[in-house]
């Protein structure tokens, strides 16, 4: 079972849409297993984003991402990772298809509302970076077999 971090970014709290991205992650078949709504602290923004230190859009980005209240989430399930960037977008919401998150509510980069963790590796260093282990909630629901195979 995989395990992404998803943020609904400040944009996205601003504009009303962390049901709408719960929903999508639901019907999609993923199981939720953290969540909290969050102001993000600059250590917490600096060392999620640590690998674009030093990039021109670095700090633009640690003042974005702190200026107003996120909802950080772990999600799971089989290819949970590939799912939810199916599910998000594309980065560049014009080039995201048509029914993702992106595509139907965003425009530009800089406010794509919604980060997912891009690698199985990534999701477990981002989920232990936003998460204590006693924060995971370890859970099945009566669906999971409609859902997983396995």
């Amino acid at each position: 079972m995989e395990r992404s971090l998803v943020l609904v970014k400040p944009d996205g709290v601003q504009r009303g849409l962390i049901g709408e991205a719960i929903a999508r992650f639901e019907r999609r078949g993923l199981r939720l297993v953290a969540a909290k709504f969050i102001w993000v602290s600059k250590e917490l923004a600096e060392a999620h984003y640590a690998e674009h230190k030093g990039k021109g859009f670095y700090d633009g980005l640690i003042s974005y991402i702190t200026s107003a209240p996120v909802m950080a989430m772990v999600w799971e399930g089989p290819n949970a990772v590939a799912a939810i960037r199916q599910t998000v977008g594309a980065t560049k919401p014009w080039e995201a298809a048509p029914g993702t998150i992106r595509h139907d509510f965003a425009l530009e980069v800089g406010r794509n509302l919604i980060h997912a963790s891009d690698k199985p590796e990534t999701g477990e260093r981002e989920t232990a970076l936003w998460f204590k282990k006693e924060e995971l909630v370890e859970w099945s629901r009566a669906i999971d077999a409609w859902v997983f195979e396995k």
